[in-house]
């Protein structure tokens, strides 16, 4: 049996400690996994093609890729390209145009890919995606978390037990994190 791969690609301004996403690291590095976490470049201020450099360099066919945020759009971006597809996808909270920042508007539109192996996670109430992730998103197998905002440490995501669930066995759905 073959050693698990994960890649984790944080969002804009990248992953604090805190985050669900340094704890999921965290807690799959002790295992007998490959955990990259990469810092992608400028995430102050992202650049597409360099992020899309990034995970290509990062990822590995058998990896599972754990998405926040603009890194959903970036994975868009490398599938549209005809990029390795991975084993499975988690897509946690993908924004709009509408609620990000200028400076990110260079990471739409989302281009419309077929993704047959990711899961969305989302909520009702995320600031960056006022209009519903699974509205601008359709068609994934999805998760929503009713009034858990961008699913980030301002909403209560550090330990997120039921991702770490996920990226070990692939278990759905995916539950909020424990208050």
């Amino acid at each position: 049996m073959s050693r698990p791969s994960y890649l984790i690609l944080h969002g804009y301004q990248g992953s604090v400690p805190g985050h669900w996403q340094s704890w999921l690291a965290g807690r799959l590095q002790p295992t007998d996994a490959m955990v990259r976490f990469p810092d992608l470049p400028d995430a102050d201020a992202p650049r597409l093609d360099a992020w899309l450099d990034t995970l290509d360099r990062e990822l590995e066919d058998e990896s599972v890729i754990i998405c926040h945020s603009a890194a959903c759009l970036a994975w868009m971006h490398h599938i549209a390209g005809g990029g390795r597809p991975g084993a499975r996808v988690l897509l946690v909270a993908p924004p709009s145009m509408s609620g990000v920042p200028e400076m990110l508007h260079s990471f739409f539109p989302a281009p419309h890919v077929e993704l047959a192996n990711a899961r969305l996670v989302c909520s009702d109430n995320d600031p960056y995606c006022p209009e519903g992730a699974i509205t601008v998103y359709p068609g994934l197998p999805a998760d929503l978390l009713e009034g858990e905002g961008h699913i980030n440490p301002e909403s209560g995501y550090g330990p997120w037990p039921a991702a770490e669930a996920w990226a070990r066995t692939g278990a759905t759905p995916l539950a909020p994190a424990p208050k």
